[in-house]
């Protein structure tokens, strides 16, 4: 019988526009079986017999254990008789080999697979390793990579982290590249794309819906599913980075764009018999134009210090001296510091030139004056206060690096 997954499988082909008999050499089931498929008359439930089998129980942990590692028959009987198991170990060989042509099914369903002009791109993230740095160090890179679906046309970019902001500043270096994007983007479960289950990271979310791209991952264990990024992948490696030099991430990623544009895209593809450059001009992606440049402001916490004022990036900033000793969330944005305490914006500032500046609002440095003389009138009255009240009441203006009207 066939499983909903492999139902989804032949009406999501047929839906590409292949033919019955295409279907059937992809997927290796009859043309009997597909056409009741698309007919609606199998609608991929499994039918209980009155046979049970010992195994029963266990079937649901054999499978996912199997297809996410390929155990052995042994290996799962090990694991399943102190759960209760007491059949044979041929009852389990027996269940496995269902499973395996199941995989066998799979992987000729996937590798075949092609989408139509704009509709999907596939991404994801590979490890580089560590390369040396002038100074005797290692920098760990990682690549980003994003292919077209239909035209193959590849982009990549190398970083040193993968977290949320390069994500997405990634995404963007990727559209300025195709000039677009597509319909949807396909990842494998990455917890900056989806956390768990049926729960998406809402950052991610909004990027995407700003775009008005749709994002899918693959099903758990069927990293297969793109299958198109993950060759990509193996290519740069082979083809660019392995025994190549550079004098920084700037100069790598300049020379990742030029192998880009005059070796990976201008290449025939060995799966389309062409070029990607040329079946591009199909792809009709939505228009960089079509919206403006989605801004991702990372915030980090910060605790205000006694003396009024937040660490962020080397340099110090005035915050109103009441929020002295609370958390709060600062943030870069267009040049812009702008502190947060919970959704109320309590204080902006210019960007500190360099490391190491204090920059202070007249206001803030005003009314933390007052608050240390009425400390000094009133030595029982708040006493928290104490701890900034001889450090900072005699603060000229001129130890601070710049002092905002």
């Amino acid at each position: 019988m066939l499983k909903v997954e492999q139902v989804m499988d032949i009406k999501e082909l047929r839906g590409e526009g292949h033919s019955v008999r295409a279907i059937s050499r992809m997927t290796g089931y009859s043309r009997n079986t597909i056409k009741r498929v698309l007919e609606g008359e199998h609608t991929g439930s499994v039918k209980q017999g009155d046979r049970t089998s010992k195994l029963d129980a266990f079937r649901a942990y054999v499978r996912e254990r199997y297809e996410q590692y390929q155990l052995s028959a042994v290996r799962l009987v090990g694991e399943i008789r102190p759960m209760g198991y007491d059949g044979s170990i041929d009852t389990v060989r027996r269940y496995i080999r269902t499973l395996r042509k199941d995989v066998v099914r799979a992987q000729k369903l996937t590798v075949r697979f092609e989408t139509p002009p704009g509709k999907q791109a596939q991404a994801d993230w590979a490890y580089c390793g560590k390369f040396a740095t002038p100074d005797g160090g290692a920098l760990s890179i990682y690549a980003f990579l994003i292919v077209l679906g239909f035209s193959r046309q590849l982009f990549v970019c190398f970083t040193t982290s993968m977290r949320m902001p390069e994500l997405l500043r990634c995404h963007r270096l990727a559209f300025e590249f195709f000039g677009g994007w597509p319909a949807q983007i396909l990842y494998d479960n990455m917890k900056q794309v989806r956390l768990s289950g049926a729960k998406w990271n809402e950052q991610f979310l909004d990027f995407a819906n700003h775009y008005g791209f749709t994002p899918k991952t693959c099903r758990p264990y069927r990293p297969r599913t793109k299958g198109k990024v993950e060759r990509s992948v193996e290519y740069v490696k082979d083809s660019f980075l392995i025994g190549r030099s550079f004098e920084g991430l700037d100069d790598l990623n300049a020379q990742s764009l030029h192998w880009l544009n005059n070796t990976a895209n201008v290449r025939v593809h060995g799966t389309t018999g062409q070029r990607p450059c040329d079946l591009f001009q199909q792809e009709g992606l939505t228009p960089l134009s079509s919206v403006p440049v989605y801004n991702f402001i990372d915030p980090v916490k910060r605790t205000v210090s006694w003396e009024s004022m937040v660490r962020f990036e080397g340099s110090s900033y005035s915050v109103p001296p009441a929020f002295a000793g609370q958390t709060v969330s600062v943030a870069c944005d267009a040049g812009q510091i702008i502190v947060r305490a919970g959704d109320i914006i309590v204080a902006e500032h210019r960007k500190a030139a360099q490391a190491g500046q204090s920059i202070v609002e007249r206001d803030h440095l005003s009314d933390l004056w007052k608050l240390t003389e009425e400390q000094t009138r009133n030595p029982e009255r708040q006493k928290w206060h104490v701890a900034f009240t001889q450090s900072v009441q005699q603060a000229p203006l001129s130890q601070f690096d710049e002092v905002v009207p």
